[in-house]
């Protein structure tokens, strides 16, 4: 049967549109400059959808769109890009390419819970996309503007929909996408090696980054190397546990996830810790060595505000892929409990851990546990539970409390327990036995598909052209999930005629500049090159370079070596630290970084090359507190970069240069040298958000 599509056009829902703003503004420009812009804020009636237009100028505009969705829409999301500055600021990027800006608030009333119909995402979505033609036409005078919808990671989700599903654009750039058994499966397996690799990832990292040994399994005991094992067959990258190897924890959105899943299937957090074939029945397991269960007397409450000061942090953008889901959460606002004792331990498990209230007034109510200090418990970030304020008027000295993982630590097994019945999904081959059924304990439901948000699944019947950026560290959404909707695609349409697919090495799962430091580098650069790339492709009919290549091996992405083997639009590095990927030198003996660096063909010029020679995040001088600011560890981890003389060079088609840097170390120790190289298409050193990214590393040993 032939799929139904979509056209807003005809949907009565959304026939009357309303405009609350009108007005010129200005926005700050690459250069310095400030570009005028038509803003227009509306909605449509009878219904919570808003919307906001960014119109360049007249003699500016080239006829297109872009339209961006984020991953979870909140009441205000149509705000939330004009805060962004920088290499962040999309709509700086549209406007100084002549495409209007769109971002709508997809229906959301509340960043709290969705609309009971998923499907309004990608219809009021197509719905403000189709009146944005309308204003277009009569301000611009112009014929029907091109469009292009994108978003990453949940948003990803609604960028598929979108294009499969409506006749509203006329291509799409999703990036970091799920597959539709991504959510909740690679969110708990992450926090599960987390959680039973958290003494050993330093030694993960050595021995993978440059000039380590690279079995990573050395060194671990018979369960830590099980588990990585296992997690690196599901698709996460080794490399990515740097982040943690380097002290930083963050469990990403598992606490948003959790009720949702407990909600589904409340029968599975018993059957975790008693039925066989789950980990939390295991004697000596992981799981129950970590589980925390603890009662405790109150001794006093102390409010928000009353406690110390906090460091101020400095805000993110609220509508990213690693942060919008945390506009879901209600902050605890530094409120804190004192009790009589607290649990002790050298190496207590505290993340995910359930305050619920036994006896007094909030008797029944819960909050999440941030950290003991001391003997007391600071209030975490809350989702699904009561507020924190209300709540902690109600608590009086002498009320017993519960302090208890066990919901957080079984919900991360859940992906061994969620095994698609579509084989296809080679990740889970190793919970298979040779006949494809599974080997462990199954739970009658397969909740992936239902967590994709948008009321469908992804098929890959693409109603236009669509070009993929998927990042090869991605530690939230595997970077298999790309070549499996490649596959889907080809599967459905017959051919890859209209998709294309760029895997990105050295680029974790995050969509902001922040995240550019001596051990990765973002994919901002490639996401902007294929959004022009695609406009060029549908309104002037020139083919964007062929996808990556790469092989696949179990659930983990194996990219080409060389820039002319893997295509695709990112420059390949290496370096060498006097010829050698692991140098030993003495103390005050000159050591010589060669780096040399090629872009794929077609897809542009080496624009710098930039030296870091000592790593201040995981050299000698490495001083990462645990539980950090994100922001703090990111600027930690740049070190002083310094240029080298670029030497280009071209060969077979392709351009590249080359690049060389001196320098000595005047005490003992390793330390991690890094060379980082930036590519552009036309080769313009100041083209802010076209600059597409990668890095290399050594290592340098310096005796006494």
């Amino acid at each position: 049967m032939k799929k139904e599509i979509y056209d807003a056009r005809s949907d009565s829902e959304y026939q009357k549109p309303y405009i609350d703003v009108d007005e010129t503004r200005r926005r700050t420009m690459p250069d310095g400059s400030s570009m005028p812009y038509r803003y227009v804020h509306g909605g449509f009636q009878e219904t919570k959808v808003k919307f906001s237009f960014c119109f360049p100028p007249r003699e500016q505009y080239r006829g297109r769109f872009y339209q961006y969705l984020c991953p979870f829409p909140g009441p205000d999301e149509e705000l939330a890009s004009l805060e962004r500055k920088g290499e962040d600021d999309t709509i700086a990027f549209c406007l100084e390419n002549g495409a209007y800006f769109i971002e709508t608030n997809m229906g959301s009333a509340s960043a709290f819970g969705g609309n009971p119909d998923t499907k309004r995402v990608w219809k009021s979505s197509a719905a403000a996309a189709e009146y944005s033609r309308t204003l277009a036409m009569e301000y611009y005078g112009c014929k029907r503007p091109y469009g292009y919808v994108f978003g990453g990671s949940g948003g990803g989700y609604k960028t598929i929909a979108c294009i499969e599903n409506t006749n509203a654009w006329d291509g799409a750039c999703p990036y970091v996408i799920g597959s539709p058994y991504s959510l909740p499966n690679t969110i708990t397996m992450h926090v599960q090696g987390m959680r039973t690799l958290r003494h050993v990832f330093p030694k993960i990292i050595d021995a993978l980054d440059a000039g380590g040994s690279g079995d990573m399994y050395e060194g671990l005991t018979e369960e830590e190397a099980s588990m990585l094992k296992e997690l690196t067959l599901m698709g996460v990258p080794p490399l990515a546990w740097f982040m943690e190897a380097a002290g930083r924890y963050d469990d990403g959105s598992l606490p948003v996830l959790l009720p949702g899943v407990k909600q589904a299937d409340p029968q599975y957090f018993q059957d975790f810790w008693e039925a066989e074939g789950y980990l939390g029945a295991e004697p000596g397991s992981s799981a129950r060595r970590d589980r925390l269960q603890f009662e405790g007397v109150v001794k006093a409450v102390h409010g928000s505000g009353q406690h110390d000061e906090q460091p101020e942090k400095e805000a993110e953008y609220s509508n990213g892929v690693d942060t919008a889901w945390k506009k879901q959460l209600a902050d605890g606002g530094g409120a804190w409990i004192e009790l009589e004792k607290v649990p002790k331990g050298e190496d207590l498990y505290l993340k995910g851990v359930s305050i619920t209230f036994r006896t007094g007034k909030a008797a029944g109510k819960q909050l999440l546990l941030g950290d003991i200090v001391g003997n007391g418990l600071t209030i975490g970030m809350c989702f699904g539970m009561d507020d924190v304020n209300e709540v902690l008027a109600m608590v009086e000295p002498g009320d017993r409390l519960t302090l208890d993982n066990s919901d957080y630590i079984a919900v991360q097994s859940y992906y061994r327990h969620q095994v698609p019945p579509d084989t296809s999904f080679h990740a889970w081959d190793q919970f298979r036995d040779e006949n494809g059924k599974p080997t462990l304990p199954q739970r009658d439901k397969i909740m992936g598909p239902g967590f994709c948000g948008t009321g469908t699944v992804q098929e890959g019947t693409i109603q236009g052209k669509v070009i993929l950026t998927q990042a090869l560290m991605d530690e939230s959404t595997c970077p298999w999930c790309g070549d499996w909707y490649r596959s889907a695609v080809r599967c459905t349409k017959g051919s890859e005629d209209d998709f294309r697919i760029y895997y990105y090495e050295r680029c974790l799962h995050g969509d902001v500049s922040a995240l550019d430091t001596n051990m990765i580098v973002n994919y901002l650069g490639g996401l902007r090159q294929a959004l022009l790339d695609i406009s060029d492709w549908v309104e002037r009919g020139i083919e964007p370079a062929p996808s990556s290549r790469y092989q696949m091996d179990g659930g983990s992405v194996r990219i080409a070596g060389t820039a002319e083997e893997r295509g695709g639009l990112q420059p390949v590095i290496r370096l060498t630290a006097n010829g050698e990927v692991c140098a030993h030198v003495k103390t005050g003996e000159m050591v010589m970084l060669e780096a040399s660096a090629k872009v794929p063909e077609g897809a542009g010029e080496v624009t710098e090359i930039l030296f870091s020679v000592s790593d201040p995040m995981f050299g000698t001088c490495a001083v990462v507190e645990k539980g950090g600011d994100s922001q703090a560890f990111l600027e930690q981890g740049r070190g002083e970069r310094m240029a080298g003389i670029l030497h280009p060079f071209e060969e077979d088609g392709r351009k590249g240069a080359v690049s060389d840097f001196q320098t000595s170390y005047d005490r003992p120790g390793t330390y991690f040298a890094t060379a980082f190289v930036k590519s552009e298409r036309y080769g313009r050193k100041d083209a802010l958000f076209t600059q597409v990214k990668n890095l290399a590393r050594v290592r340098i040993v310096v005796e006494g």
